[in-house]
C-alpha cells in the first residue's frame, strides 16, 4: 500500500494535476485498497484451473442470483456471464453516467447507494443488490423471429445521470459481453418469461406504471365526482 501511495503521489506530482483532482484519487486510492485489500483478483483467478476458477466465481457473485432475471437462468448462463464481470469501485459523489452519455456497462451494485436522475428531475433510489442501467436489458436481444438485432458497439445514449450517494462496491458488464452472451442464449432470453422478468426488474418500467395508474385514478375520480 505504502509503496503504491509513493507511486501514485509521484505520478500525479510529475502530471501536475490540480489539488481537487488529487484528493479524489487519493481517496479512491484508499477505497480500492479498503475493498479487495490490495489483490488483484483478476490476475490471481487467471493462474487457477478452469473449474476451481468457476466455483470461487460463483461464490464471489452471488448477488446475481438475487435480480430476478437471473435467478431464472440456468448455471451455464450465469457461468458465461460471471466470466466476464469486471471489479469496479467509485467514492461518494461519482458521476457513473451521464444523461445523454454513452452506456457502454451495466453495474451491479455490491456494498453502497447510487441514485438515478431523469429527465424530469425525479430522483430513483438504487442500492444494493439492484440493477443497475436496466434499459440496457429492456432493449430486446432478438427479433420477433429469432433473428438477431445488433446493438451498437458504441453502446446506447442514457436519459438519466447516475451519481454514487456513498462509496460504492460493485461489478460491471460491458455492452460488448452482454451482446456475447444475448447472441448465445438468445432464445432463452426471447422467452415470455424472461421479457417479463425484464420489465418487473426495470425501475423505470415500474415508475412508468406507476404514474400511468395514478392518471388513471385521477381521471377516474374526477368522473365519480361528477
Amino acid at each position: 500500500m505504502m509503496l503504491r501511495r509513493r507511486d501514485v503521489e509521484q505520478w500525479m506530482s510529475h502530471r501536475r494535476l490540480p489539488e481537487e483532482i488529487r484528493k479524489r484519487v487519493q481517496e479512491t486510492e484508499r477505497f480500492r485498497w479498503a475493498a479487495s485489500r490490495g489483490v488483484n483478483e483478476d490476475l490471481l483467478l487467471e493462474v487457477m484451473t478452469d473449474d476451481l476458477r468457476r466455483d470461487i466465481k460463483r461464490q464471489l457473485f452471488l448477488f446475481l442470483k438475487e435480480v430476478r432475471i437471473f435467478s431464472l437462468m440456468d448455471e451455464c448462463i450465469l457461468d458465461s456471464i460471471r466470466e466476464r464481470l469486471r471489479q469496479k469501485t467509485y467514492i461518494r459523489g461519482s458521476t457513473v453516467l451521464h444523461r445523454r452519455g454513452l452506456v457502454e456497462q451495466i453495474i451491479f451494485i455490491v456494498r453502497g447507494a447510487m441514485e438515478s436522475i431523469g429527465e424530469d428531475g425525479y430522483v430513483l433510489p438504487l442500492s444494493e443488490g439492484e440493477e443497475l442501467l436496466t434499459w440496457c436489458l429492456e432493449r430486446p436481444a432478438v427479433n420477433p423471429d429469432g433473428t438477431k438485432i445488433r446493438m451498437l458497439s458504441k453502446g446506447f445514449l442514457s436519459t438519466r445521470t447516475v451519481r454514487c450517494v456513498t462509496n460504492v462496491e460493485a461489478f460491471s458488464l460491458s455492452v460488448a459481453d452482454l451482446e456475447d452472451v444475448t447472441s448465445l442464449f438468445s432464445r432463452f432470453l426471447s422467452s415470455h418469461r424472461v421479457q417479463g422478468a425484464i420489465r418487473y426488474e426495470s425501475p423505470h418500467c415500474r415508475l412508468r406504471v406507476a404514474r400511468h395508474i395514478q392518471v388513471v385514478w385521477r381521471y377516474r375520480k374526477k368522473r365519480l365526482q361528477k
